[in-house]
């Protein structure tokens, strides 16, 4: 139960990842360098795409809101962490952790929608080369991604406001280094059982739905892929899809290590640490995925760093 004084806390401490001084340094420096990949990495992606107009299609158009997002979903949690360690304070105010809970919901949400969105582009590319053009329109890209942001963004507020309405305790320490519903929840003082209802039926509904879709279409690829007679072709249809699969393996299994483990086998510093999985790491590598099993997009990459080069070359010249 509450008492007459816990219920009005105003801000709350992060523990995040520096709870050993001697492993403070460290962290942030590691945690910084992943960050600041994170940013030129996906940027340089978005540069790419915008420059090269032979990346103009559907599937370089979903792979630069994919990197748009991945920054975001980083900066959410990380940039918030580092800042902290910087100026020596753990504190967030009640306001602000809602509101970076809010963020954080809908760009995981987004990177759980890109994910289905790109593997339902590859599904059509490979088992209906034929229509591409003709099924998946500029039209249809613009609805995917415009509903797709609705809809996290209604799924946030509708959690953000389920969350405002608890009390909270005096013990008012996240173990965490963001403002995580389940972490939240734990201090909750009041009646939690519409929250995880929530949680639940909808959020399991927004998580299971992409995911299933997924499935689905990697299932019908895999079986066109099979009736190709030659082995060359087996190999350009897989090749088209290998990168987008390996980063849905690699977020799909870090969230499944979070968070389908019997609840035994859970603490908060094992769950802290493989968060940061899906949180830094995967957002982190996702570029280099992209850029290392696609020859387009490495040639983008090539061209652009070419001309940004030159561009400093003239500029020290002049000078």
């Amino acid at each position: 139960m509450c008492g007459e004084n816990q219920s009005s806390v105003s801000e709350f401490l992060l523990l995040g990842l520096f709870w050993k001084p001697q492993q403070q340094q460290l962290l942030f420096v590691l945690f910084l360098s992943m960050y600041l990949a994170t940013v030129l990495g996906n940027l340089l992606i978005i540069l790419a795409i915008s420059t090269d107009s032979r990346l103009h299609t559907p599937m370089y158009f979903f792979l630069s809101s994919l990197s748009f997002v991945d920054v975001c979903f980083s900066s959410t949690t990380v940039s918030r962490m580092l800042v902290n360690h910087i100026i020596g304070s753990q504190t967030i105010s009640f306001s602000g952790c809602l509101t970076q809970m809010y963020i954080f919901i809908v760009f995981s949400d987004m990177d759980n929608f890109l994910l289905a969105v790109m593997a339902y582009d590859r599904f059509v590319a490979v088992c209906y080369p034929l229509h591409y053009t003709s099924k998946i329109t500029h039209q249809l890209c613009a609805l995917l991604i415009t509903g797709s942001w609705g809809i996290a963004n209604v799924n946030a507020l509708l959690h953000t406001l389920l969350m405002a309405r608890l009390s909270f305790s005096a013990d008012n320490r996240i173990s965490h280094f963001f403002c995580d519903v389940a972490a939240l929840l734990k201090l909750s003082c009041s009646d939690t059982h519409l929250n995880e209802m929530v949680i639940n039926t909808e959020g399991v509904l927004i998580m299971i739905a992409p995911f299933v879709c997924i499935l689905v279409s990697y299932i019908c690829i895999t079986s066109a892929v099979l009736r190709v007679p030659s082995a060359k072709g087996k190999w350009k249809a897989f090749s088209t899809c290998g990168s987008h699969l390996a980063v849905v393996s690699l977020f799909y299994g870090t969230i499944i290590a979070v968070y389908f483990n019997p609840s035994s086998s859970h603490s908060a510093e094992k769950d802290t640490i493989t968060t940061v999985m899906y949180t830094v790491v995967t957002p982190m590598l996702n570029p280099f995925i992209y850029s290392l099993r696609n020859k387009d997009m490495k040639e983008a990459l090539r061209k652009l760093i070419s001309k940004e080069t030159g561009f400093i070359q003239r500029k020290h010249q002049q000078v």
